[in-house]
């Protein structure tokens, strides 16, 4: 008994099925499956409906619209997407958030391109400003070096100069005192030697 119920309520629950009167159109809801049936009303395109049965011979289908109306429409009128009159404002809504995230992506990589532009920018002025002053230190080593090899010369021929001075100095006085030598004893006069012996 349990099993049956059970089959009874999965076969409701089967047949109840979510359905969409078709786009671009309103169909008439009539009492029975066909046309031959009295006409009780109009459901509007895009209208959600339950589908509670499907006659195939007759190609309608018994739905149960959003006014709690029971009726009979051709089955062809039904669909299982969502009507264009309810997925437009979705659709819309969609584009215009992927057109504010793609605005801003482009925004930030526009912030991003600019900020490396910039950090470029600044590199190469840097570089230019290193590349000036290291051509000024090239210029001043240079400067100081060629300075350098003028006062190593200058100090090499003052060295010379103060030996040849000395050598000069040297070579005055020894000769002073060779010619010294040998005037001083013909200034001094010489004493005679008394000879007691003789008279």
């Amino acid at each position: 008994m349990v099993l049956l119920v059970c089959a009874v309520v999965s076969g409701q629950a089967q047949a109840e099925q979510v359905r969409y009167i078709s786009d671009d159109l309103f169909t008439y809801m009539h009492r029975g499956p066909s046309t031959q049936y009295r006409i009780m009303g109009s459901v509007n395109a895009g209208t959600k409906v339950t589908l509670l049965e499907t006659n195939k011979e007759t190609g309608y289908s018994r739905i149960k619209d959003d006014r709690g109306r029971t009726g009979w429409v051709k089955t062809d009128y039904l669909s299982g997407q969502v009507g264009l009159k309810t997925r437009f404002p979705v659709l819309q809504k969609e584009l215009a958030e992927v057109k504010e995230a793609l605005a801003h992506a482009k925004e930030s990589e526009e912030a991003k391109t600019a900020g490396l532009q910039n950090s470029l920018k600044m590199r190469n002025e840097q570089i230019t400003e290193l590349e000036t002053q290291n051509s000024q230190l090239n210029e001043q080593l240079m400067s100081s070096q060629a300075e350098i090899r003028e006062l190593r010369a200058k100090l090499d021929t003052q060295k010379d100069d103060l030996l040849m001075k000395w050598f000069t100095y040297g070579g005055m006085v020894a000769g002073g005192g060779l010619l010294f030598g040998l005037v001083l004893p013909h200034l001094i006069p010489r004493r005679r030697r008394r000879n007691n012996g003789w008279a």
